[in-house]
């Protein structure tokens, strides 16, 4: 009697799942296409970038090496090809192409590069910092102090990656153009910083001994006359 009952409850179940296969099979089919499908096109999306990747390396790397042999002109044409590359190489190409501007001598269309970067929103803002302390040393053999203080001024913050750097490029650019005083607070602020590097805490006592050879001391005079 036991086995009777267990067929007909199987009867049951197997007519329930063939009305549910006839109202939902097409469905369930399809979302198994869709699966594989979107698995498929997803690996061949990665596949794709990581060609994409390999191919624009490779590009930069053949774009450098005719920056370091001089032939601006030709490491520029695949640096223009880089524009619409994936990851981060339209902008490395735009860095080695305003570089290489600035060692050929076109320092105007250099600055302007570098100036564009500094201003770009989508980048990284580390990058963004560098632009801008490139248009810096740039600058501060073409224009006054303000000009400089402009792009580089907002790096000199006391916990600015780029700040001792900065600040060199303001106490140099305050002297060049006659402003001792802002000169010599910004070699005060590089030499209390403990994290300014060596070689440019050398450079910048190299600047203040000609500042005190030529101006005199302010400070050993004024403690001088209390």
């Amino acid at each position: 009697m036991s086995d009777i009952f267990r067929e007909v409850d199987e009867d049951i179940r197997q007519e329930k799942y063939r009305r549910l296969w006839d109202r939902f099979g097409l469905w369930i089919i399809g979302v198994a296409v869709l699966i594989v499908v979107g698995t498929g096109g997803y690996r061949g999306w990665l596949y794709w970038q990581e060609t994409q990747s390999q191919t624009s390396g490779d590009m930069f790397f053949e774009a450098v090496q005719l920056s370091e042999a001089g032939k601006y002109d030709e490491a520029a044409t695949l640096y223009d090809q880089l524009d619409s590359a994936t990851g981060g190489y339209p902008a490395l190409a735009r860095f080695r192409k305003a570089t290489d501007l600035a060692n050929a001598g076109q320092t105007e269309e250099a600055l302007a590069e570098f100036d564009a970067l500094a201003a770009e929103s989508g980048l990284m803002e580390g990058m963004k910092d560098v632009a801008a302390l490139r248009a810096g040393y740039l600058v501060v053999d073409m224009e006054d102090y303000t000009s400089v203080a402009d792009r580089v001024e907002g790096l000199t913050g006391d916990t600015g990656p780029f700040r001792a750097a900065a600040r060199e490029l303001l106490a140099l650019s305050a002297w060049k153009n006659g402003d001792i005083e802002t000169a010599r607070q910004w070699i005060a602020a590089i030499e209390e910083d403990p994290e300014t590097p060596v070689d440019l805490n050398r450079r910048v006592a190299l600047l203040a001994d000609v500042i005190r050879a030529k101006n005199g001391d302010t400070n050993a005079d004024s403690e001088g006359n209390n």
